[in-house]
């Protein structure tokens, strides 16, 4: 994880806060992990995108699934004539110089009967267009997820160097005072005593980073979870270790094939493969005749008329018409071929976003299944490691104890000894993140992993 670069005076600012327990007054709020992923929903940018996206999505597939049905409309005009009107009356033609005030009412309806499966293969294309918005949706929720836990771990194992970096410091404190003893003594020359103290003094600074590095840490959850200023989360533990490996003894392509199934985003491209081929097959039927059929109600009320506006309306002046429409395309200023031209554009270029993309999850799975392996076995030699370490510093510390080691012996056990804790502690959690970041790869992550 990258690291954001600190002055020296920043560093024995804040390790000095750290030191005394004087860090600045902030409210901290519980926060487990769950909590962690429920609340970067709510603020993470490209999720909430999605969610968006998605509800568009939704009401173009309710659209498409409408259009199979009539369209119907009423409109209504009201309009005032002042000039010279033509009447007929008893079959002639009377101009006058009158106003005249006309109310219009229609009711139109239209129906498409054959449009070369338009209709169908629009519907097709949103419901597919809509599955892969949600499986887009789903991809951004375990990227939210991976976030997350890449930040969560990060500050646990901060935790962690920070706890070995304190109890470490506290054990050189208690071995000063004994070699102060040992001195008073003659036991011990007085050289040993300023190495121990020299010791505690490095340790100390060590202590110091450490908690630096906790707090850049926890700011970085933070900031992804959008806290307000002054806010902080207190992160409860998980326990990161397991007592088997979960995909140790299988293969590369296992796991390819697990992923081809389980990938949301693999899954989202190869449904907008396939919605653009629908929506490129759609706009090649406007080369062909188009047939509808419509009904149109026609009424109206005119002043010059003395009878009344219901008479008028209902009995006098209504018209219906019923009839098909034959439409043939002949010469569209290529219009047409245009748009089939960008939908086929847009089809291939979705094709190659696939197999991009078919190779992206190839190489995530690989590289993350090596990097598994390797954290796998890091975790056991970290194991032996300490085992091995934790020995050598109690026989070290014991002969000096009785004169027959140096100071030097003692504190080179001692430093393999913390190294070691801080490296099994590294690879503990380092492990857990490769497992989860395997998953990751997969498709497969959720947030109960």
């Amino acid at each position: 994880m990258k690291r954001l670069p600190l002055n020296k005076k920043l560093v024995g600012v804040l390790g000095g806060l750290l030191l005394a327990g004087t860090l600045q007054a902030q409210d901290t709020i519980p926060m487990d992990f769950q909590m962690a992923v429920d609340l970067a929903l709510t603020k993470n940018l490209e999720y909430r995108i999605q969610e968006n996206n998605l509800a568009i999505l939704q009401k173009e597939r309710q659209v498409a699934l409408l259009s199979h049905l009539p369209n119907v409309g009423i409109s209504s005009n009201f309009s005032r004539q002042s000039g010279q009107q033509f009447q007929q009356i008893e079959g002639e033609i009377v101009v006058t110089n009158v106003t005249n005030e006309i109310v219009s009412g229609n009711l139109n309806v239209n129906m498409p009967l054959f449009n070369s499966g338009r209709r169908i293969l629009d519907t097709q294309s949103a419901k597919l267009a809509l599955e892969a918005g949600e499986k887009g949706l789903n991809r951004a929720k375990q990227q939210v997820i991976f976030d997350v836990s890449r930040r969560y771990l990060q500050v646990l194992l901060d935790q962690e160097l920070y706890r070995i970096a304190s109890e470490n410091l506290e054990n050189q404190k208690q071995q000063l005072l004994q070699i102060e003893g040992f001195v008073d003594a003659g036991l011990r020359t007085v050289s040993d005593l300023y190495n121990q103290q020299s010791e505690v003094a490095r340790l100390e600074s060590v202590k110091v980073d450490a908690g630096v590095q906790l707090e850049n840490d926890l700011w970085l959850l933070t900031e992804y979870l959008q806290l307000a200023p002054g806010v902080v989360p207190k992160i409860e533990p998980v326990e990161p270790i397991r007592e088997s490996s979960s995909f140790a003894g299988m293969n590369v392509a296992e796991l390819y094939e697990m992923a081809k199934s389980s990938r949301a985003d693999l899954g989202q491209q190869s449904l907008l493969a396939t919605s653009f081929k629908k929506d490129m097959q759609a706009v090649k039927a406007m080369y062909y005749p188009r047939l509808n059929a419509f009904y149109n109600y026609n009424t109206f009320f005119t002043s010059l008329d003395e009878r009344t506006l219901r008479e008028q309306f209902l009995k006098i002046y209504p018209q219906n018409t019923l009839g098909i429409g034959l439409a043939i395309p002949i010469f569209t200023n290529f219009q047409t071929r245009l748009d089939v031209t960008r939908s086929r554009a847009a089809y291939e270029n979705q094709l190659l976003q696939k197999e991009a993309t078919e190779r992206k999850v190839y190489q995530e799975v690989k590289l993350s299944y090596q990097n598994y392996l390797a954290a796998l076995r890091k975790e056991e030699n970290s194991q032996v490691q300490v085992l091995a370490a934790e020995e050598a510093a109690k026989a070290v510390s014991e002969r000096f104890r009785l004169g027959l080691s140096s100071f030097v012996d003692m504190s080179t056990a001692n430093q393999t000894l913390v190294r070691a804790q801080a490296d099994q502690a590294q690879a503990v959690y380092t492990l857990y993140f490769q497992e989860v970041l395997m998953k990751f790869a997969l498709g497969t992550l959720e947030i109960e992993d």
